[in-house]
């Protein structure tokens, strides 16, 4: 038998044994506050490991690990894992493999993504009819393959545009398209970080208009109860303003209008889109809502801060669904400006109201403004209603009142 002071010696061997390999292995990070699905999704982890409640609610893998990627399905092979990749780029042995791909990384697409790629992504989704368009997106599809982030943001807005299409009301989004957006916006960042070159260019501003367009299409929640502005502030409210705003921070570094470019035949559409609002007055403004916003001929943006977003509105009030277009739609968001923005934030009636007029009718012609206007609308209106009952100039414009537009 060891005695006493053999044993103590080996328990010290022992001990530095395990110091020693201990120091030798590299250390596990983890989260100290939660999973980054959780974080990404806005929900309050529970920290249980290796696999919290609500990841195996939602079908994904925990992330605890910085190796496992955002929003990964658990055994799910519609969704093939993506592959870092050092040096030379791999080629699948499959005669029928599609697959995206640049110096560092591959991802290998499935018979689902590859059906919507032919479906969706090889026509226009913002307007169909526009054979230009249609063109534009054809030559974007081409560059997806070897532009990964592109590939991912515009698989996202695919099952986005399916989700529009086939879903039920509520219009939860499917693992896949939280899986797609979050690649896509973890991929761009990191190339964002990079030198531009040329030929980044179009593939960075299409990425940046996906991403945008996924802002607008996806609402916190599918529940008008608890949606803006009934929820309480938060930092996710109007994160669609600050995604369109982002991307029009990339502008003079993409300069979609020059000769070479794609998107140069949306020039039109991107004229109409910046095209000046009148500095003074209320021409062209309905006389009942130039009244709600305290308009009058004497008024300017500087006097007044509804000034530029009711001329916005108006603009495509009266126009036939038919012949509303990305441009004039698109002139909205962009008079958008701090003063009124704040009014948004602080749910001030009249700023609602014209939000609301925007949403109703943006979402009859765009369909990723319906998919957050069928969730918004109804919350404005009963916030209205809840919160602002004697302001009965404003409840006329909403549904069953004398000037409602329906």
């Amino acid at each position: 038998m060891p005695s006493s002071n053999e044993r103590h010696s080996r328990k010290g061997r022992m001990a530095s044994t395990a110091q020693l390999e201990a120091q030798g292995r590299k250390p596990t990070r983890r989260s100290r506050y939660g999973c980054r699905n959780c974080k990404l999704r806005k929900l309050k982890c529970d920290e249980t490991k290796p696999q919290c409640r609500r990841c195996c609610s939602f079908g994904v893998v925990c992330n605890f690990i910085l190796s496992i990627s955002d929003l990964q399905p658990i055994a799910d092979d519609s969704i093939r894992p993506s592959v870092p990749l050092k040096g030379a780029v791999p080629r699948p042995s499959m005669a029928n493999a599609v697959w995206t791909s640049d110096n560092t990384y591959f991802y290998q697409l499935n018979v689902k993504c590859q059906d919507f790629l032919t479906r969706y992504l090889g026509q226009s989704l913002i307007t169909p009819d526009d054979p230009s368009m249609v063109e534009v997106n054809r030559k974007l599809l081409a560059l997806t393959f070897t532009h990964p982030y592109l590939m991912h943001a515009s698989l996202a807005v695919a099952l986005a545009y399916d989700r529009h299409l086939n879903s039920s009301p509520d219009g939860r989004r499917s693992v896949e398209e939280c899986y797609h957006r979050a690649q896509s916006t973890a991929l761009f960042n990191r190339r964002l970080r990079e030198p531009i070159q040329t030929g980044d260019k179009d593939p960075i501003w299409g990425t940046a208009a996906a991403l945008a367009l996924l802002s607008f299409a996806t609402p916190d929640t599918c529940s008008p109860e608890e949606s803006w502005p009934l929820k309480s502030s938060g930092p996710s409210d109007l994160e669609w303003l600050r995604m369109s705003n982002g991307k029009m921070s990339l502008w003079r570094i993409t300069d979609p209008l020059r000769p070479d470019s794609l998107f140069h035949v949306m020039a039109p559409a991107f004229a109409q889109m910046n095209s000046p609002l009148p500095d003074v007055g209320i021409y062209g403004i309905p006389v009942p809502l130039a009244s709600v916003c305290n308009l009058d001929n004497s008024s300017t943006d500087e006097s007044n801060p509804y000034f530029k977003v009711a001329h916005a509105v108006s603009q495509v009030l009266d126009l036939p669904d038919s012949q509303v277009t990305t441009g004039e739609i698109g002139v909205f968001p962009r008079s958008i400006h701090d003063s009124f923005k704040y009014l948004l934030l602080e749910r001030d009636p009249v700023a609602l109201l014209l939000l609301y007029l925007w949403y109703r009718k943006a979402s009859r012609s765009m369909w990723w403004v319906e998919l957050r206007a069928r969730v918004e609308c109804p919350a404005i209106c009963l916030y209205l209603r809840t919160y602002h009952k004697e302001y009965h100039a404003v409840h006329e414009f909403l549904p069953g009142g004398s000037l409602a537009r329906e």
